[in-house]
């Protein structure tokens, strides 16, 4: 007797139909789950295509799972399909690890040991696990505080290791690396250690930056970058598309600079005077967008080619990275003051107090822009040219890490636990 005849008469054409729909919305579902496979997401812009996301949340409330994190680290979390993969650092950061979790339970499913480190300088908001991973779907690799690199497999198997570069930094490590095609690119922006007196490479410019580009398969390093003059940075990398062709775009201090990123040639270089540089590159409108840390902080919209097309000054932030979305650039400095600009123009459009200090980079999802504070308090607002909150979650954790976006739940890393937010 086959399965359909063994399933009693009684069940209708209509419920045939009904079940039928739900079978097929539940492969939908899991099927159109979007993965955040690096920093800020699948474009690293800190936008979202998920739908279903929580509006409300509270430590009682819509927490699908919440679990104990070990080390000190503002890594944030990425996710692929059902993995979630983190670092961290213990034994007072010397001792590094790549975490990987079950993102349906919260379940550790292995907590691998991939080397030790020197604990040199950091800023006291820094960790030695600040780098957030990324990954391809096959391999994760991480980053941490003295520049060495590791590639490890799902089961938590490290594929291969580089440590060839010696960092060091006034204050410490915080950029990420990024994949492109099949090179997995870090931007080291560091001071110099030896001539540390002379503050060269923090305040002092010099050419001691690279860009490193290594074959994902291997680590071996398939091409160096110099930036020329330049001072430490802490930024993210991005790609963007110039005639057909990709571009990587860059900044550290003093400078915002395209790369062919096949090969690490430098294709042009702006004057953008700053150092500690932090907010990552967004793209969009054929533009691209950099804030240029401390000092003369601005924001800058450059075009391909070096061209400043416009600069604004009024409340650019230090630390978080930007929002491009529909023409718009959502920004929050890190005292609590969140802006939305013209994006084509520069113009600001509204500017009003959200409250908190702000590390974490803002994500937007679902038409609602989400600003997650030190405090673990994230501010809910409606996306577009009028402002308007419409809630406020408290966790009531320190937290520095931007928030994960995937499956229809949000990733929250705070000081001592990995938070799954979503419908329970």
């Amino acid at each position: 007797m086959t399965l359909l005849h063994a399933i009693p008469c009684a069940l209708s054409l209509m419920t045939w139909t009904a079940l039928a729909g739900a079978l097929m919305t539940v492969c939908v579902s899991v099927a159109s789950a979007e993965n955040w496979p690096a920093f800020r997401g699948p474009t690293r812009q800190g936008v979202s295509l998920e739908d279903g996301l929580p509006l409300h949340w509270s430590p009682d409330t819509n927490v699908v799972w919440k679990t104990p994190m070990t080390g000190s680290a503002w890594s944030s979390p990425i996710v692929w399909e059902d993995r979630i993969f983190l670092s961290t650092a213990t034994n007072d950061g010397a001792s590094c690890h790549v975490l990987s979790l079950d993102a349906r339970k919260g379940t550790l499913l292995w907590d691998k040991h991939v080397f030790d480190q020197e604990t040199l300088m950091k800023r006291r908001q820094n960790s030695y696990a600040s780098p957030t991973p990324v990954t391809d779907g096959e391999s994760v690799f991480a980053v941490f505080a003295d520049g060495s690199i590791v590639a490890l497999d799902f089961e938590g198997n490290v594929l291969w290791k580089n440590r060839d570069f010696d960092f060091f930094s006034e204050h410490g490590l915080g950029a990420s690396p990024i994949l492109y095609e099949n090179l997995l690119i870090m931007a080291f922006d560091p001071s110099s250690r030896t001539r540390r007196e002379e503050k060269l490479g923090w305040k002092v410019p010099w050419d001691g930056a690279a860009i490193w580009a290594l074959d994902k398969e291997t680590g071996e390093l398939k091409w160096e970058a110099k930036r020329g003059l330049s001072r430490l940075a802490h930024v993210t990398p991005n790609l963007m598309q110039v005639e057909g062709a990709p571009q990587l775009v860059t900044a550290a201090g003093d400078v915002i600079q395209g790369f062919d990123p096949n090969t690490g040639e430098r294709l042009w270089s702006v004057y953008a005077q700053g150092e500690g540089v932090a907010p990552s590159i967004v793209v969009g409108g054929g533009l691209a967008y950099s804030i240029s840390g401390f000092e003369a902080t601005a924001i800058r919209a450059v075009a391909p080619g070096g061209k400043v097309v416009w600069e604004q000054t009024r409340s650019a932030s230090h630390i978080p990275s930007m929002i491009y979305d529909s023409g718009l650039l959502y920004n929050v400095h890190e005292n609590g003051v969140a802006t939305c600009m013209d994006a084509e123009t520069g113009e600001v459009i509204w500017q009003e107090r959200v409250g908190g200090k702000h590390w974490a980079s803002p994500v937007l999802a679902e038409g609602r822009v989400y600003f997650l504070s030190e405090e673990g308090e994230t501010t809910v607002i409606r996306a577009g040219r009028e402002f308007k909150e419409l809630t406020r979650n408290r966790l009531h954790e320190h937290t520095q890490a931007s928030m994960a976006v995937s499956g229809g739940r949000f990733y929250i890393r705070t000081a001592n636990h990995l938070w799954a937010i979503g419908p329970e």
